[in-house]
């Protein structure tokens, strides 16, 4: 699963109850025509019962659309692979949510990408982990997949559809992040979003390959000096220090962060999961977000604005308060956060500290 993030959303408010609904990832179905290392779904090629009909997924939209209006990740697996998806993006479009698609590629058409523009898709992100295709067909666990991305990524700009590139970060592939953002650039991207490895599902097979928090800080500092260099949109995500980073950085350089000048990184926070975002599953479970695999609720048993104003897991994640270990006295816990998912899979608490960060609280040094 990657998410094409979009432009508009602003700050989201994550104290206590007034979280303000931002962005939604939504696992369409399972099912994927890809066996990618790092999955956190350990996705196939199914198919996988208790996916939602199509007109539990309309209700979903509306109940969704009761909060707010986020903008709606059509994920997976891989969501091309479900029938309906179009009319799922259609009804989405009709009630004003801003629809979005992550998908791999290797299934987007001149066809399929004049559909997804008709129903209203505003961009796509395409997962490219190598500059090229000997990493990444490796990674991805199939031989063409890389130019199948980037005959999809063709026919995408071909059709007028917006399109980002996520990258996920592991030891394999570091040096090849400069390349990926170079090409990204090249083939006319939107932004560049990097993933720090998330120990869940398939990852937790590669977990070796995760990156150290010495290498997570240097490559997080990589990717501040870039931000004057590119056009590209830049974001980190699943990498919540980058916020403290940007602070440290821009106090260095005598800078304030504001909109005008670091854009949407002046108005958002490292951790979303339960605050301004979150994820629903294929079968309806509602988590924090993808990786954090904390059942908060399931959308077929409850409606989905209940769950996401009172479940007592979201009410926690919304109160730094409760962050503890070294991330409780931290001075950056309200722009960084942690990541709540690593520390969940290291402790069993979604509420300890983060296990890959380098930094010391200055009140407890």
């Amino acid at each position: 699963m990657t998410h094409p993030h979009t432009k508009g959303h602003g700050h989201p408010n994550g104290e206590k109850h007034g979280a303000t609904l931002r962005l939604v990832a939504w696992e369409t179905t399972r099912s994927c025509n890809l066996t990618c290392a790092h999955c956190r779904a350990s996705a196939d090629n199914g198919p996988y019962e208790g996916e939602l009909s199509t007109e539990a997924s309309f209700k979903l939209l509306d109940q969704i659309k009761n909060v707010g209006s986020p903008i709606i990740i059509l994920t997976g697996g891989e969501p091309l692979l479900r029938p309906d998806i179009f009319d799922i993006a259609q009804y989405g479009t009709n009630i004003g949510l801003r629809m979005v698609m992550a998908v791999n590629g290797t299934l987007v058409t001149p066809d399929i990408a004049r559909k997804m523009v008709d129903s209203g898709i505003k961009r796509i992100s395409v997962s490219l982990d190598g500059s090229g295709s000997e990493f990444h067909d490796t990674f991805r666990g199939v031989p063409g997949a890389f130019d199948g991305a980037m005959e999809g990524i063709r026919n995408a700009k071909d059709a007028g559809l917006e399109f980002q590139i996520n990258t996920t970060i592991t030891k394999a592939n570091l040096t090849q992040i400069p390349k990926i953002l170079e090409m990204a650039e090249n083939i006319g991207a939107a932004a560049h979003h990097i993933f720090l490895l998330v120990p869940t599902g398939r990852a937790k097979d590669i977990e070796d390959q995760a990156i150290t928090a010495r290498e997570y800080e240097d490559t997080l500092n990589w990717f501040y000096d870039q931000r004057d260099k590119t056009s590209l949109q830049l974001k980190a995500t699943c990498a919540p220090h980058y916020y403290r980073i940007l602070r440290q950085r821009a106090r260095a350089e005598g800078k304030t962060i504001t909109f005008d000048t670091h854009g949407l990184d002046a108005v958002t926070r490292g951790c979303l999961g339960g605050i301004g975002f979150c994820f629903i599953s294929h079968t309806g479970v509602v988590q924090p977000c993808g990786y954090l695999h904390t059942d908060c609720g399931n959308v077929t048993e409850k409606p989905f604005d209940e769950i996401w104003t009172s479940s007592k897991k979201f009410l926690a994640l919304r109160n730094y308060d409760l962050l503890t270990g070294k991330c409780g006295p931290c001075e950056y816990k309200r722009v960084c956060g942690g990541c709540r998912a690593r520390a969940f899979e290291a402790t069993g608490d979604f509420l300890a500290e983060e296990p890959l960060c380098t930094y010391v609280p200055q009140s407890i040094r």
